[in-house]
């Protein structure tokens, strides 16, 4: 029989050696539990994805996007916050709506938002993803995008073309002195044949304007128009795919399918010509730019192989974005001095004072002391920004930002519009005040995120110093050779700031104006 006594001295004994043991393989247990709470903790913060509104079912919150979705982002990002997830159909759709959340979706992140999402619409109308907006990040987009800069957008070659925007520039410029002080211009139609008249020459070596152009050149212009509002449309295929039948029931389909038709049709004419008239010869800085792609072409001098496609792809991103941006920016910036007289007479007194009583067209050797005109520009582009949503890109794989998630392949809406209206980065935004800008280092080129006009990264516009060329001369022209008013009674308060709805927010209504020469 055992004696307690000597079971109890035993037990105790015992434990000497089992309380490290108890000890030990506690500490583990507590270090596992431990890592695996701080693992939970941690994925659940990671895959906490940003505030989002209510969504619908089948449709998430298409519902809640008017007609100027820019808008419509504005009122949901102010409930909602600067990132904000939305639900178009199915897909994931994130809205950035201030500088610092730019900052981190173009600079910091910018290789993993380099992609561009897939769309009905850009697969129609630009050949297939073909051109440098549209085309997935990669190679081909690459190359295609170094060919552009090269022979189209550096600093070189804008100003190797200097010639072509002074003289389109007096030509519009004599148009307008043609006309009688009693006569209404449609300023909005002059802008148009400016720039259009002076991507034509670059591009394709001549003009496609009234008189020059026939009516072709009548037709292209009102083709791209259409091309342009297209590009704004949001097809519901896209988001829910089995509701893709509805584009042949509204018309969407066939719009697509003529307006592609017409265009190609147009292009390929011209890249025919040019075929034809090959053998031509000259300096490289007298040939156009549908020459320059041919010669690339032709003697395989890109990394990638270039074909017709890839040509009239390229060629029709240079008109939509050559033309298109760059009057909408004109249109608008008039469309302010009209409407505030003390920024116009003050403009007119910079430019007058540097160049005087000069009769000839204003050269852009002129424009370099103009600070003022350049703070109107600026102006101008905080407030309506050619495209007040950047042209959307996506996710190429999960990240995050600002301790969100977000997942791949999630469309990203850049809302220029709203930053540049931004109170806390702006005094008074809603007013038009040029005066901000002077003595003030903020640029539109993709370095300062409180004005991002043509998008920043590796994927903003490139063609940021082409545009401003032919806007900054053209501007400088007109508010020195004339003093301007409204017609009739009409004073500025008076003009209609309706937009356009479309990829680009021009004017609804045209701008009219009396000029009346100055010297």
């Amino acid at each position: 029989m055992l004696n307690p006594l000597q079971v109890l001295q035993e037990l105790n004994e015992s434990s000497y050696f089992l309380q490290p043991l108890a000890f030990t393989l506690l500490a583990i247990f507590l270090f596992f539990l431990y890592t695996w709470y701080s693992s939970t903790n941690t994925t659940t913060q990671k895959s906490s994805p940003p505030p989002s509104p209510p969504k619908l079912p089948i449709i998430g919150n298409l519902h809640q996007i008017g007609l100027y979705p820019h808008r419509s982002f504005q009122a949901l990002s102010q409930r909602h916050g600067p990132l904000m997830l939305l639900h178009f159909g199915s897909v994931p759709v994130l809205v950035v709506s201030s500088a610092g959340a730019a900052r981190e979706i173009l600079k910091t992140h910018d290789l993993a938002f380099s992609g561009r999402p897939k769309s009905t619409i850009f697969e129609k109308l630009v050949y297939n993803y073909k051109d440098v907006a549209t085309a997935p990040y990669g190679e081909y987009w690459r190359q295609v995008r170094s060919i552009c800069v090269l022979n189209l957008l550096s600093n070189t070659r804008v100003r190797s073309f200097r010639s072509v925007r002074e003289e389109e520039t007096k030509s519009m410029i004599r148009n307008i002195k043609d006309s009688s002080s009693s006569s209404v211009l449609n300023l909005s139609e002059l802008f148009v044949r400016l720039t259009n008249d002076v991507v034509c020459r670059v591009a394709l070596g001549r003009k496609y304007s009234e008189g020059e152009g026939g009516e072709s050149g009548r037709m292209f212009k009102e083709i791209l128009g259409e091309f342009t509002d297209l590009l704004g449309i949001i097809n519901i295929g896209d988001y829910v795919p089995w509701l893709s039948w509805l584009s042949h029931v509204n018309g969407l389909g066939a719009k697509l399918d003529k307006v592609a038709k017409q265009l190609d049709d147009f292009i390929d004419t011209a890249v025919q010509e040019h075929m034809n008239h090959s053998s031509r010869s000259g300096d490289d800085d007298q040939k156009d730019f549908l020459d320059v792609l041919l010669a690339i072409q032709k003697e395989n001098l890109a990394g990638i192989h270039i074909d017709r496609v890839s040509i009239k792809a390229i060629i029709l991103d240079m008109f939509a974005a050559g033309t298109d941006s760059t009057y909408t920016a004109l249109e608008w910036t008039m469309t302010e001095l009209l409407r505030h007289p003390r920024v116009m007479n003050k403009l007119q007194n910079e430019v007058r004072g540097i160049v005087g009583n000069k009769t000839d067209v204003i050269t852009e050797d002129d424009l370099v002391e103009m600070h003022y005109l350049k703070a109107v520009t600026k102006e101008t582009l905080r407030l309506h920004p050619p495209l007040p949503l950047l042209f959307p890109r996506m996710s190429t794989r999960d990240v995050e930002v600002n301790g969100y998630n977000i997942k791949a392949n999630t469309q990203v809406f850049i809302n220029a519009w709203q930053i540049g209206r931004d109170p806390k980065l702006y005094d008074k935004p809603e007013e038009y005040e040029p005066e901000r800008f002077l003595n003030n280092g903020i640029d539109y080129k993709g370095n300062d995120f409180e004005l991002i006009p043509f998008g920043a990264g590796r994927r903003a516009c490139p063609g940021i110093q082409f545009a401003m060329a032919v806007n900054e001369i053209a501007l400088a022209n007109i508010v020195h050779k004339f003093d301007w008013a409204l017609p009739g009674e009409a004073s500025g308060e008076d003009l209609d700031m309706t937009e356009s709805t479309g990829v680009t927010a021009h004017k609804k209504y045209p701008l009219k104006a009396l000029a009346f020469p100055h010297f």
